[in-house]
């Protein structure tokens, strides 16, 4: 079940602009596109913004968010951000003056010791600040400061005509590129930090899948919490919405209004029916079109016909709402946090034999190495993509059992395997890259004096058994905490070392399964068999040790709770020695129907 998270940044250019006097806490990442910062969002521009039966006055912020509960303090309204309190007006006052339309006045909260004691970002925030970019002949504003929009300067406006309205009006010019680094860095964070598939989500949010990742956070609640948490450390405001597809997720960020929004898998198209149609990313077009035909919300699409509504609002935007609701798929291209280190050889002319593919291949891992000490990097993995001049590649690759920049080691993985390549009428170009690597340091070439207790490295054999017999075929055994044999041994790498080995005697080897025996003759309840038959053949047993009793592991399973297994190392004429057991202790029904298995052979 796949769960896609969208962040959405309303006001990241002017917010970012504040913070930049902040220390820096995430990685960094190259530039890209430019960014470009979307209008406001008016859900219900008709509703009143005053509850039946408040006190606060029309058009107050704090009446229109539902604060009502009590009248705010002077403490309450000094712990708000300098460019969070109200004003006067806001706070019931009547005897302040209505601002002037033409003429901002600068507001009188009473604290402007506060503002004169906080940081420098605080003192320009309460002015109306503005963003703008170079459009054709004129400025227009991209993004504007809360105390910008509270007298209606909105993006997309001319700046001429924003500086007519506000007379001390901070105009600055928008960095749409350091915008979006900002958000490079963010999304690489997010891949670090958050969840492996994280990507940058337009121009002003991010996608994070979330799928199998939120129960290391506590689960989603918590993860979003902490997510608008650590984002307001960092000065920023946000909303984020938890949804089965990306396109529901987007729509809810931004359309839905609330700080956090967690969707039920399966209520996507009923969740966004309310929603306009921007909500679904279509082309300013669409819109148009859609604004002719009167369609204003995402449920006027649902009833009608895919064949009309591609021809009046475009394929795009039936794919757009197949997207939204779960109907077709939406791959999400994440960040990739570190370049693979990769060399390249370009050939001037095309090879084709096994003695100048090995020249190249020896050019290209010494380049490799080079590449990989300068980086402080050792390859678990190396890929060699081979093109050919019919257009196909051919992949060839090895691995290492640990971090290595061998020069020597590497070529001759590469030798084992160069017969597999094909290089079908010519190879015009070879690359080496690494996609799995581990940090690798300097180490030690050696002593002056040999120690005759050094142990020798056996990856390198391992590794060349595992390119001849497979990854597969090499494995050690190991312990498992269990007292039942069939599961108290697993199989760990072949570089890993055995632990926990039981201290009372095992055979060398075990059956994949016990075997039944026929014939058995034993003295009940402890002693030995003396007489059986193992796969057709008759022994006869000259010497026996035993019992050693195993329980059945009731917390596993309800049928082991009085499981009992009394296992006995026998001597069979001839040599031969096993390990047999039988079920039941002898006496009690409930053990065991008194049954002899092989399980095993002495060496």
């Amino acid at each position: 079940m796949q769960r896609v998270a969208s962040l959405f940044l309303p006001q990241l250019p002017i917010e970012r602009l504040r913070g930049n006097e902040r220390p820096a806490t995430l990685p960094e990442a190259p530039p890209a596109n430019a960014l470009r910062f979307p209008e406001p969002i008016d859900d219900d521009p008709g509703a009143c913004s005053v509850p039946r039966g408040g006190g606060w006055r029309p058009g107050a912020r704090r009446a229109r968010d539902g604060a009502l509960g009590r009248r705010p303090s002077r403490s309450d309204m000094e712990a708000l951000p300098a460019h969070q309190r109200p004003t006067m007006r806001e706070m019931g006052r009547r005897s302040e003056h209505a601002e002037h339309p033409f003429k901002a006045m600068r507001s009188d909260d009473g604290h402007s010791g506060t503002l004169a004691a906080a940081p420098s970002w605080a003192a320009w925030w309460g002015t109306p600040t503005v963003l703008v970019t170079r459009s054709g002949q004129k400025d227009i504003i991209t993004a504007a400061s809360p105390r910008a929009l509270e007298l209606g300067l909105l993006p997309g406006m001319a700046a001429a005509h924003a500086r007519a309205l506000v007379a001390d009006l901070d105009v600055r010019d928008a960095e749409p590129d350091a915008d979006r680094v900002w958000l490079d860095r963010l999304a690489l964070h997010a891949a670090r930090q958050w969840t492996p598939t994280a990507s940058v989500s337009g121009l002003d949010g991010l996608w994070f899948d979330l799928s199998g990742t939120t129960h290391l956070f506590g689960g989603e609640d918590h993860f979003c919490r902490r997510l608008l948490a650590f984002l307001k450390r960092l000065g920023f405001t946000a909303r984020i919405a938890v949804a089965g597809t990306p396109g529901a997720a987007h729509a809810l960020a931004r359309f839905g209004g609330r700080p956090i929004t967690l969707l039920a898998p399966g209520e996507e198209a009923q969740a966004i029916a309310d929603l306009p149609l921007a909500a679904l990313r279509l082309e300013p077009e669409a819109l148009v079109a859609a604004a002719r035909f009167g369609l204003e919300r995402i449920a006027d699409l649902y009833p009608m016909p895919r064949g009309p509504l591609a021809r009046r609002l475009g394929l795009a935007t039936v794919d757009r709402l197949d997207q939204a609701r779960g109907s077709l798929a939406e791959p999400i291209v994440p960040v990739v946090p570190a370049e693979a280190p990769r060399v390249t050889r370009h050939l001037l002319e095309p090879i084709g034999t096994p003695e100048s593919i090995a020249q190249v291949i020896t050019d290209l891992v010494d380049d490799l190495v080079v590449l990989l000490r300068t980086r402080g990097l050792g390859a678990r993995a190396v890929l060699l993509i081979a093109n050919r001049v019919d257009g196909e590649a051919q992949r060839l690759g090895i691995g290492a059992s640990r971090a290595t920049r061998d020069e020597r080691y590497l070529k001759r993985m590469f030798a084992l395997k160069i017969s597999e390549l094909d290089p079908g009428l010519g190879i015009e170009a070879m690359h080496l890259a690494v996609p799995y690597h581990e940090p690798l340091g300097a180490q030690a070439a050696g002593a002056l004096l040999e120690s005759s207790g050094k142990t020798r490295d056996i990856a390198p054999l391992v590794d060349q058994l595992g390119t001849r017999a497979g990854v597969s075929a090499l494995f050690r055994l190991s312990s498992r905490e269990s007292d039942v044999p069939e599961r108290a041994m697993r199989r760990v790498s072949p570089l890993a070392t055995p632990t926990g080995w039981p201290g009372w005697k095992r055979p060398v080897r075990l059956l994949k399964r016990p075997e039944p025996l026929a014939n058995v003759v034993a003295l009940l309840p402890d002693h030995p068999p003396r007489r059986f038959v193992w796969r057709g053949q008759s022994y006869r047993v000259v010497a026996g040790d035993g019992p050693e009793r195993i329980h059945g592991e009731w917390w596993r399973s309800p049928q082991e709770m009085w499981a009992v297994r009394d296992y006995f190392r026998v001597e069979a004429e001839g040599g031969a020695r096993f390990w047999l057991f039988r079920r039941g202790d002898g006496v009690e029904a409930e053990t065991g129907d008194l049954s002899w298995y092989m399980h095993g052979m002495f060496g």
